[in-house]
């Protein structure tokens, strides 16, 4: 069986509500013993009308009286029976979504970003849904299917035992049938599920860009690539759809003629005075009950085979190597004093492609650390590395002259303070935003910190002030106004160590001096870096590395470089070069 590992794993999601599951178990034997229950009445019921001589209407009377007991326990049971399976099938998925959406934390950052942020969405999203449909299908049929199969057996057995035999013996070949097309239908809803998560991911890339999508007129292109994942996703669903769907159908047809074999043969046995007509009536009953099972499983095979491919994908993320934990020497820092020292750093994020090599950096606490140099020269390389997004390959790191690597991951980054180029807003309040990282930040601490960012005067303006709500990604206020935002917010943390990546690029000229000065008091005794292209906001830095290719070619103060007449020189003069 292709998918065993997958069904084992599910099956250990289910094991914690195994009380449950027995509950569902006696429910089901329950609902079945009254259901095999009522061809025994009818049986009967028929003997006392066509027995011979008369209609015995007292006897009949008192056979519908105990059908009407017996149809409404099997609703109460039937009842309280879905209502367990709804509860441990939500219970189930909501862990298993649960422990995908955990996981998404412990992922590494290389993992995030050789990966489409839609296929995840979609495994944690689409395909727990998909799978939740299967798995509530799956424990209704299977249960009450697997009781009533056997418990029909047995009443079959006390009526005819040739009878019953001829029926078990053709029971395979529906089997057969169902087993050769479900193992078709697995692959092809795998694909499919594939091809939906790559169309989740092309929608929310031409959604979350639409403005540049209409500026740079790429609507056509983005209806070409759509139409041609959606076409095919319609051509893998239709195969899917279509194997899954002549499974039912062809059991039903086996199991048609097993119910024709029995009729013919149960008839030959009554004419013969060996059963009543009663009881061939109650034996076809339990024929048409025992193969009704077969259906409705085989119905619902294909509905599990697509459950099974979409938990396969789940369970695929789930196994992704989380990122290195701390080692177990590792120790947590409460405050650094921001000294940071690289030595001899290499790093690459592909082997055959090198990117920094051998970087010496000694920055003593309080410094401000300016690092410039042209697109691709490795600036943002080692941001990341200083946060720890990524390890490097060869040479280390030191805060305060301990290596990164013995500092737990998350202290080390409580310490450490990122605004960037590229702003990121909640779905929420403007005050959950700038406390975002100190969520019992008090009021007054989050006006302190915007006012310091010059964000305090426009959101006093916003509707409901710091509780104006803003949409995901603060698509209802400015670009500059997201900035503002960000800033405040790491200025509310007030870090031992600043990482400002082209901080102010989204502000005005005006609001730019304001905020400077503000940064100017927030780095006031705090180690900084700052990544920077417009060389006008680093000139009072302690030192300015100079980077090309992956090298620190110059380093010194801005006037030093400017005198040597070199990379920075020519990079200083471009941008402020007087036609």
């Amino acid at each position: 069986m292709k998918h065993r590992k997958t069904v084992k794993r599910v099956l250990e999601y289910i094991r914690p509500y195994g009380f449950k599951i027995i509950e569902m178990l006696i429910l089901a034997v329950i609902t079945v013993a009254f259901t095999l229950y009522t061809p025994i009445l009818i049986g009967r019921g028929v003997d006392y009308i066509v027995g011979p001589g008369e209609v015995w209407s007292e006897k009949l009377f008192k056979i519908l009286l105990q059908l009407g007991v017996v149809i409404l326990g099997t609703a109460v049971s039937q009842w309280l029976m879905n209502l367990l399976t709804n509860q441990v099938t939500y219970r189930v998925v909501q862990d298993i979504r649960s422990r995908a959406f955990s996981h998404l934390q412990e992922v590494p950052v290389s993992y995030m970003d050789a990966s489409q942020p839609g296929d995840i969405l979609s495994r944690i999203v689409a395909d727990v849904s998909q799978f939740s449909d299967g798995l509530l299908m799956g424990f209704t049929q299977l249960f009450t299917g697997v009781v009533t199969i056997l418990g029909t057996i047995g009443f079959m057995l006390s009526i005819s035992v040739k009878i019953s035999l001829l029926v078990i013996v053709l029971t395979p070949v529906s089997l057969f049938v169902a087993s050769f097309i479900a193992g078709r239908t697995f692959r092809m809803f795998k694909e499919q599920s594939e091809k939906r998560a790559e169309m989740t991911s092309l929608v929310e890339e031409i959604v979350g860009n639409q403005k540049l999508v209409q500026a740079f007129h790429y609507e056509e292109r983005a209806e070409e690539r759509f139409g041609k994942v959606n076409e095919e996703l319609r051509v893998c669903g239709i195969k899917a759809l279509f194997f899954s769907s002549i499974t039912n159908p062809s059991t039903r047809f086996v199991n048609g003629l097993v119910y024709t074999g029995v009729g013919i043969m149960g008839a030959f046995t009554v004419l013969s005075g060996r059963m009543t007509v009663g009881q061939l009536t109650s034996f076809l009953n339990y024929a048409n009950q025992y193969t009704k099972p077969f259906n409705e499983i085989s119905g619902v095979v294909a509905e599990l085979e697509n459950a099974l491919a979409c938990a396969n994908r789940i369970f695929e993320f789930i196994d992704t190597p989380a990122e290195k934990p701390d080692g177990k020497d590792a120790v947590t820092m409460e405050h650094a004093e921001g000294e940071v020292k690289l030595t001899n750093l290499s790093f690459s994020y592909q082997p055959e492609v090198s990117l920094l090599q051998d970087i010496n950096i000694h920055v003593k606490p309080g410094q401000r650390i300016a690092i410039v140099g042209p697109t691709g020269c490795g600036k943002t390389t080692i941001i990341n590395l200083l946060m720890r997004f990524y390890d490097p390959q060869k040479g280390q790191i030191a805060v305060d002259g301990m290596p990164a690597l013995k500092i737990t991951r998350d202290s080390l980054r409580k310490n450490f303070g990122m605004v960037l180029q590229d702003t990121w807003l909640k779905a929420g309040t403007i005050r959950e935003n700038i406390a975002y990282g100190k969520p019992d930040a008090s009021l007054e601490e989050v006006m302190e910190a915007a006012k310091k960012a010059h964000a305090h005067s426009f959101i006093r303006r916003m509707p409901k002030g710091y509780d104006t709500v803003i949409s995901e990604g603060g698509g209802n206020i400015s670009q500059g106004q997201k900035q503002l935002l960000c800033i405040a917010r790491v200025m509310l943390m007030r870090p031992s160590v600043l990482i400002l990546d082209e901080a102010t690029s989204s502000i005005d000229t005006r609001t730019e001096v304001k905020v400077q000065k503000a940064f100017e008091e927030l780095m006031e005794g705090r180690t900084s870096f700052i990544v920077a292209h417009r060389l006008s906001t680093i000139q009072e830095a302690d030192l300015i590395l100079v980077m090309k290719d992956g090298n620190i070619i110059e380093q010194g103060r801005h006037r030093e470089l400017l005198e040597k007449k070199g990379f920075y020189a020519h990079l200083y003069e471009s941008q402020f070069a007087v036609s």
